[in-house]
């Protein structure tokens, strides 16, 4: 345990990729979200879209987990799971989240906070409709979060629902859908040697976002 603890106190990364300016970026954040996402996906990073999502409980206890990005557009990102769920129950006690991508092969990170809604059913539906089976069947057997009494019992359930689908459509539960974040702030990070990072944020100003620079 000691080597580990002094193995982690030594890790060094000294960044080298670049830098990032105000007159690197667009003017329009969800274009310069769009630019780095491109350049992530080119350049091969594994789980692109993974992100971490933070959310704030109702008696002011955060916490974060790793979802799946599964659409964006014009300030907006989708994601989902069960309403029901830790993260469910948080999100309709506060609203407001914050999303995190970290790209390490690029040493980049995106963080971008917002006010997160239940996104319309037929985004839902159309997003259920196209997982494979499996997951389908997989969404109405775990009641996400909640305690279970041993593996065996998640097995026993999804065996039911097997069964009670066999040779029939699965149906979206009403327990699980999507969310939508509609993005307030974005912040934009480039590693940079000697750990003087570059990062750049946009807030709203009118219908227009301001760029600024944050101290590293």
């Amino acid at each position: 345990m000691d080597d580990l603890k002094k193995h982690i106190t030594k890790l060094r990364e000294d960044f080298t990729k670049g830098p990032l300016t105000e007159l690197d970026v667009n003017a329009l954040p969800h274009l310069q979200f769009e630019h780095w996402l491109k350049q992530a996906v080119d350049a091969q990073v594994p789980e692109v879209q993974a992100m971490t999502l933070s959310t704030v409980s109702e008696d002011n206890k955060p916490s974060g987990r790793i979802v799946y990005l599964r659409e964006f557009e014009n300030n907006s990102f989708w994601f989902y799971g069960n309403y029901e769920s830790r993260k469910g129950k948080h999100l309709a006690a506060n609203t407001n989240a914050a999303l995190t991508f970290f790209w390490p092969q690029l040493e980049r990170q995106i963080r971008i906070e917002g006010e997160v809604e239940i996104c319309d059913a037929m985004h839902s539906d159309n997003y259920f409709n196209a997982r494979p089976l499996e997951s389908q069947i997989g969404a109405w057997a775990s009641a996400q979060s909640s305690k279970l009494a041993s593996r065996q019992e998640l097995e026993d359930k999804l065996a039911l629902y097997k069964k009670e689908f066999e040779n029939k459509t699965v149906v979206r539960p009403p327990s699980w859908g999507g969310w939508v974040l509609k993005a307030n702030y974005y912040e934009f990070w480039q590693g940079r040697k000697s750990r003087l990072h570059d990062r750049i944020v946009y807030e709203p100003a009118g219908n227009l976002w301001k760029i600024k620079r944050l101290s590293p």
